[in-house]
């Protein structure tokens, strides 16, 4: 009886077990081994990870063949390079001071994998020496961040302008919106200004000033506003509140940085034939090379050369406008007779050609097939915002209009 009790009591502790084992949730642990993975770096669009990259500038004298070439590319090479450059890059013009990098494979030679050379701050071209060699450009992120800035003025606009640590291309760009608005050798003490603008960054280094969003100028205790608004797919111009351009149909000057050498005359002594003869035309003196502006939008109905003119360009705009560009130092590429040009477009560029003493412009106006001072001129202004616009416009405008009033 005894072995019997044993032998039912082990069956029992047997079953508790089984029933144990089956029925009991179990927690499996599980271990997951994370692998930290960096980000693959990149440069100029090129994965970096596995290359050496060198920072350097080019030297006084130094050609892009002696950078290359000191750098393990052979002269066969290093031709085939230049060859595809052209219609790309002008080799010629890698300059002393100009930053490249070099991207090289890490082995004993540090053999050479891209040559990148910084153009501008934001363009750059890479040579590719990887298999069969290429050339082509690239361009960095610009970031751009907003910037709302004011001041009262207690001399000039570009001295408290810059007293606030803002650009002075900021100043520059005021006067060229207002150009028809204000007289900016008339401002005085107490006038005022506010301007939304854009700043501009690349890898975190500020660049320049972008575009002038709005901005506000009080003068002799009225405000005038402007508002930027792209009406169409190729430009944007300033508009006020009602939505009238704050551009003439005519620019004041087809350059924008320069001196009147001199003015529009009918008898001045011609200073290389000494003949007292008119003039009529209106002389900007700038150096050599300076862009040259079309006033007006029109049609090019003159790119030529003359022994007297030099180089030059006339603009037919209308019915009633002509406009010609004289002594040029070449005319711009693609200016052509048929050729339609906007207001701003460069035309041409800066120099002595013809009849000439030094670098300069000789801008002439015609109204009415007769040559005129465009100073004395009631010039007709541009258009305004389109019907078909007007609403799009104030919203934007209301939308700058409330930044501008915020306090700063």
């Amino acid at each position: 009886m005894k072995n019997y009790f044993k032998v039912f009591s082990v069956l029992v502790v047997f079953v508790f077990v089984l029933y144990s084992l089956f029925n009991k949730d179990y927690e499996v642990e599980r271990t997951t081994n994370i692998i930290e993975q960096s980000e693959p770096k990149y440069l100029y669009g090129i994965l970096v990870d596995s290359l050496k990259v060198i920072n350097s500038t080019v030297k006084d004298g130094q050609t892009l063949g002696q950078i290359l070439y000191s750098n393990h590319i052979d002269h066969p090479v290093i031709a085939e390079v230049v060859k595809k450059s052209k219609g790309i890059f002008d080799v010629r013009r890698v300059n002393s001071g100009k930053e490249y990098t070099l991207l090289c494979k890490q082995d004993s030679i540090e053999t050479l994998r891209y040559f990148i050379y910084q153009e501008t701050a934001k363009n750059y071209i890479v040579f590719d020496f990887n298999n069969e060699p290429k050339v082509y450009r690239g361009e960095k992120e610009v970031v751009t961040k907003l910037k709302l800035s004011s001041g009262i003025i207690s001399s000039s606009l570009s001295e408290s302008i810059e007293n606030q640590g803002v650009s002075p291309r900021v100043s520059i760009k005021l006067s060229e919106i207002y150009a028809w608005t204000i007289d900016f050798f008339k401002i005085q003490e107490g006038d005022a200004y506010k301007v939304y603008y854009e700043n501009n960054y690349i890898d975190g280094k500020y660049i320049g000033i972008g575009r002038i969003l709005a901005a506000e100028f009080t003068h002799k205790g009225k405000e005038f506003y402007s508002f930027y608004y792209k009406e169409n797919d190729n430009y944007g111009e300033y508009f006020d509140e009602e939505g009238r351009t704050l551009r003439k149909a005519f620019l004041k000057a087809p350059l924008d940085f320069y001196r009147i050498s001199s003015r529009y005359s009918k008898n001045r002594k011609h200073p290389v034939t000494g003949q007292w003869k008119g003039h009529f035309g209106t002389d900007y003196a700038a150096p050599t090379g300076t862009p040259i502006m079309s006033t007006a939008n029109g049609t090019i109905v003159t790119a030529s050369y003359t022994r007297n003119n030099g180089n030059y360009v006339k603009v037919r705009h209308n019915s009633t406008y002509s406009t010609q560009y004289l002594h040029m130092s070449k005319i711009k590429k693609g200016i052509k007779k048929g050729v339609y040009v906007k207001q701003g477009d460069i035309i041409g560029y800066v120099g002595s050609t013809g009849l000439a003493t030094g670098p300069h412009v000789c801008y002439r106006f015609w109204k009415n097939g007769k040559q005129v001072d465009p100073y004395k001129q009631k010039l007709p202004p541009g258009d305004p915002i389109s019907k078909e616009n007007r609403g799009a416009y104030m919203t934007v405008k209301d939308s700058l209009m409330t930044i501008l009033n915020s306090n700063i």
